[in-house]
């Protein structure tokens, strides 16, 4: 990211521009003496020192003298942000459970709630009740007022008001989610497909970080994926975009509720982990990943043979279209062997024409855990607060 405006911009431009700039900044790589910040964002020590004591004024920073300090003479302090100058909501919705996190400004965790949903409780209606009401009890908890709020669905959502236009595996159709929260809280509402939405966060905290253009594709129910560019979300028609497990790999594969067969999310998605493991399907997540992890090196090759094949398939299509220096794998697929994750690097070095073009392309497994959508999601609505701050 440059810190330099466009040539030509009015005083009062630049600064908004060097402010947002340095409070990104903050909010994303943490705390940060003046004299780096001046160096990282290409300003000199002046102009640092105005942006900082105008954010300080503010409440949006503060200034600390670090810990551990070296060298005689006086020490640099350390910018950082205050959490509560900017607090936004975050919510994970999944096929089997929702969760809700407040975040604050640099990322901190404020406070969360989740629940699973059985029956009607994962119904359209329900669900959105549920977190206006469990928001309102958490902010009143915590004594927070959210200033936006950012939410990862695994389905086809419309980036500009936040209507889903489909979300199979929850079983939704045309909800305008966006605008019922909006309606519900009075602050903006950013929502966005989980997978996209997981790679944003692998971009700025996670795995991904400092890679221009990555990939990252998940297992869930289903299977999506998301795609950083150029260090930028790529988002499609209208926000329409990441819906890498609906590329046919196996012509003559199972049907697909989209109407394909052998789409790829029915070869490597947590049906197809289930029926290689000889487990009954939607067995608990815990079972699948403890089947997973108990492989041996030959059962490794024997059971997810054909698992390996349409994964490896998948990936080497990936690559060639999109050309990433990283593939990040998320969410189930973390609990896929070493090994076999090993193999399938291999394969792609060897047979795809970009990954050979380019080098290598590095495949790597999440350190996110489950909470990487929560993280993407507020990292979401951080992205309409920063200016405004």
């Amino acid at each position: 990211m440059t810190s330099t405006p466009t040539a030509g911009a009015r005083p009062d431009e630049v600064r908004r521009h060097n402010r947002t700039a340095l409070l990104r900044r903050l909010h994303v790589g943490g705390p940060c003496t003046r004299a780096a910040l001046a160096i990282e964002l290409g300003l000199n020590r002046s102009t640092i020192k105005a942006l900082v004591d105008g954010l300080a004024e503010s409440g949006v920073v503060s200034e600390r003298v670090p810990r551990a300090r070296s060298g005689a003479g006086r020490p640099s302090l350390l910018v950082l942000p205050e959490p509560l100058a900017a607090v936004v909501l975050a919510v994970d919705i999944r096929v089997e459970q929702v969760a809700i996190a407040l975040v604050g400004l640099g990322g901190q965790l404020l406070g969360r709630d989740s629940w699973n949903l059985r029956g009607r409780a994962g119904e359209p209606a329900e669900i959105i009740t549920r977190i206006i009401e469990s928001t309102r009890l958490l902010a009143e908890e915590l004594d927070v007022r959210m200033v936006a709020a950012g939410v990862s669905v695994p389905g086809v959502v419309r980036r500009g008001d936040g209507y889903v236009h489909e979300a199979p595996n929850l079983k939704w159709t045309d909800v305008p989610l966006g605008d019922r929260l909006t309606g519900a809280f009075g602050v903006p509402v950013r929502v966005g497909n989980d997978a996209e939405i997981a790679a944003l966060a692998e971009h700025l905290r996670g795995a991904a970080k400092g890679s221009l253009d990555a990939v990252y594709v998940a297992a869930d129910i289903g299977v999506g994926g998301g795609v950083i560019s150029d260090g930028t979300t790529l988002r499609g028609t209208a926000g329409y975009v990441g819906e890498l497990g609906h590329m046919v790999v196996n012509p003559d594969g199972r049907p697909c509720y989209c109407g394909s067969h052998g789409c790829w999310e029915t070869e490597v998605g947590e049906l197809a982990l289930c029926r290689a493991l000889d487990l009954p399907e939607h067995s608990p997540r815990g079972v699948v990943v403890a089947e997973l992890r108990g492989l041996t090196a030959t059962q490794i090759t024997t059971t997810l043979g054909d698992f390996t094949r349409w994964l490896t398939m998948g990936l080497i299509t990936i690559v060639n279209v999109f050309g990433p220096e990283l593939v990040v794998l998320g969410d189930l697929f973390t609990a896929l062997p070493p090994p076999l994750v090993a193999q399938v690097a291999t394969t792609i070095a060897e047979r795809s024409l970009v990954s050979r073009a380019i080098g290598g392309t590095r495949l790597v497994t999440s350190t996110m855990g489950t909470d990487a959508k929560l993280i993407g999601a507020a990292e979401l609505a951080f992205e309409s607060v920063l200016d405004t701050v």
